[in-house]
């Protein structure tokens, strides 16, 4: 799903700018050595946060196959505590119900979350002046800024943007 290869991107992208993946416990920053996400599931007691873990580790297929059942088990109240705790960063994706963009609220003690909307077509104008028609999504970073700044999330965005516009990268 679009889902899963935005958070195989997200991944790929916190490797890339490892200071990223981080959270604040409090009195300093604490890094992560590995990339846990968690994914914003609406519920009918709410929205819960279940945690994709390892996802640098995942292919596409394992990574897809864990955050449906993680999704699945959300939605029928059937997550265990250890599923929801953790991660440095998370995904709302409000694509699916043709939101273009907004913007969402930390989870803390996470140190960011990135919301996206509707991917849609919409006039571009190409690198040699032509106009034409590309597919097109609004992201939109929070971020505390005591573990990312807005120069360590302009960084952290342009990795995650070459990594969608050149999914092939996802793949090495």
């Amino acid at each position: 799903s679009v889902n899963d290869l935005l958070i195989k991107a997200i991944a790929a992208a916190l490797q890339a700018v490892p200071a990223a993946n981080a959270v604040w416990n409090g009195e300093s920053i604490r890094r992560y050595s590995t990339v846990d996400i968690s994914v914003a599931v609406s519920t009918p007691v709410g929205l819960v946060t279940p945690v994709v873990r390892g996802v640098e580790k995942l292919g596409m297929s394992a990574l897809a196959t864990t955050t449906k059942e993680l999704i699945e088990r959300a939605r029928d109240g059937k997550l265990k505590q250890k599923e929801i705790e953790g991660g440095s960063f998370s995904i709302s994706n409000l694509g699916m119900y043709g939101v273009r963009d907004f913007c969402a609220i930390i989870n803390p003690p996470q140190s960011a979350i990135l919301a996206v909307g509707a991917a849609e077509q919409r006039p571009v104008v190409t690198d040699d002046g032509a106009l034409d028609v590309a597919t097109v999504m609004t992201m939109t970073l929070s971020s505390d800024h005591r573990v990312i700044d807005g120069s360590l999330a302009a960084e952290f965005m342009q990795a995650l943007k070459t990594r969608l516009e050149n999914p092939v990268l996802l793949a090495l």
